[in-house]
């Protein structure tokens, strides 16, 4: 048995392990880098540490410490209440409003994971407030910020773009950007109707117009406390003085927020730091509002997603991926090895980064495209999706920062179950891709 083989079935095992019994199976995958880095591979301790995504680290770490201290001074509930206001009381909207913002911001050139970063905490504490499914919430907000990034000016269609021009192929921007949008408008439909969006829905519709008319002015539910529906229980309204107000602590940190939505998106500095940075100074500036903000970082999360990125990074640095491609190479029928290629782009993104597999398995398909046998725009397309949709899976930086997020309560289930459509989306999307866009193409 060949060393490659070897490391996918230990990675199959450490999934297995991890799930049957109660193990974080990024600490199962930090001891099976070490095992199969050593022994199978023969490499030294600190090259199979190399593959630890010490930046993935920084972001949870940053942005999770951040946003705690935003919980714990009321910035983030007073954030969602004019997010409310802004909906004008209909909930339901609200996961769709997500899904534009971040499509919006990442569509004018900003990294997917920087906008996540942004909305996803404010997104998940709305989801929380107002009794949303997290795992929607989160997906739409993923898959938005997706979306967006194939725009010609967006980073995930530049870097396409790129491949394919320097590959001296055929190309076409616009529908790279508006099937990938589609796709990951369609997916957050499914994803909205089966996860309880057709219920936000009635639940707008049953809410009696004068409490629709508080939330519209307000942002907060009439009814009794803990009832963000806004059910009527008797209780009177609330009064205005017990709504969120912005006080000195709030006001600097949504400015804090701010410059860190700006030096993320605008100036493209590491959002890692830069939210750290803001939390140090804020901790610094109110001491008593910071007590407990350490303990409610995702640490679990961090363990998780950093054990597992790290074992798929030595595999790529030993080269398993290539070993995998160089398979596939060797499929005599272009159209199946075509969505081998759209397959494994979707298996390995949803553990690794999805910018270095679209530089990465463009290339590899250059001989089926130069073949005339299959579409190149077609192909270009369907891997580009393929590798993206996957990034609500939660070992993605993306995925990781809305299990993040979560309420603690949630955690593991978001968890859960954003693994499932990963993992599901991982296996449907390159059939559907290789159907519509591929296919038809070698017919013609």
């Amino acid at each position: 048995m060949s060393a490659e083989v070897v490391a996918l079935v230990v990675l199959v095992l450490v999934f297995l392990i991890a799930t049957v019994r109660s193990i974080n199976m990024g600490a199962l995958a930090l001891v099976a880098a070490f095992v199969v880095g050593t022994a199978v591979f023969g490499v030294k301790v600190s090259d199979v540490l190399g593959g630890f995504p010490a930046n993935l680290f920084v972001i949870l770490v940053g942005v999770t410490y951040l946003f705690a201290l935003a919980r714990n001074n009321g910035t983030v509930d007073w954030i969602v209440h004019r997010a409310v206001v802004a909906v004008r009381g209909r909930v339901a909207l609200m996961p769709w409003v997500m899904f534009v913002v971040c499509a919006a911001i990442t569509a004018i050139g900003a990294a997917s994971p920087a906008a996540v970063a942004i909305v996803a905490p404010v997104a998940m504490g709305f989801a929380a407030r107002y009794r949303i499914n997290p795992v929607m919430m989160g997906l739409m907000v993923v898959q938005g910020a997706t979306g967006g990034s194939f725009s010609p000016i967006g980073i995930f269609g530049a870097i396409t773009n790129g491949v394919v021009d320097k590959s001296h192929l055929p190309g076409n921007p616009a529908v790279l950007f508006f099937s990938a949008m589609g796709a990951c408008a369609l997916i957050s439909l499914v994803g909205f109707l089966t996860l309880g969006g057709t219920k936000l829905l009635q639940r707008d519709r049953e809410t009696p117009k004068e409490q629709v008319a508080t939330l519209a002015r307000t942002g907060a539910a009439t009814g009794s406390a803990g009832d963000p529906a806004g059910n009527s229980t008797g209780d009177p309204e609330p009064a205005d003085d017990a709504l969120p107000r912005l006080d000195a602590q709030r006001s600097l940190t949504l400015i804090g927020l701010l410059v860190l939505a700006v030096g993320a998106l605008v100036f493209d500095l590491d959002i890692g730091f830069l939210a750290l940075a803001v939390a140090v100074a804020l901790t610094l500036i109110f001491p008593s509002a910071a007590r407990g903000t350490v303990d409610k970082i995702s640490w679990g999360t961090v363990l998780l997603v950093g054990g597992i990125v790290t074992y798929v990074s030595l595999l790529e640095d030993q080269g398993t991926v290539k070993w995998l491609g160089d398979g596939v190479a060797h499929v005599g029928a272009p159209l199946v090895a075509a969505f081998l290629i759209c397959l494994i782009g979707a298996v390995v993104s949803a553990f690794a980064s999805t910018t270095g597999i679209l530089g990465a398995l463009i290339p590899l398909a250059v001989p089926f495209l130069q073949t005339g046998q299959v579409g190149a725009v077609g192909l270009v397309t369907a891997l580009a999706i393929s590798s993206s949709v996957v990034d609500c899976s939660p070992f993605s930086t993306n995925g990781a920062l809305v299990v993040a997020n979560a309420d603690v309560s949630e955690r593991d289930s978001v968890f859960k179950r954003l693994m499932t459509w990963g993992m599901t989306i991982m296996v449907v999307a390159p059939v559907l891709c290789w159907v519509i866009l591929v296919v038809p193409g070698s017919l013609s």
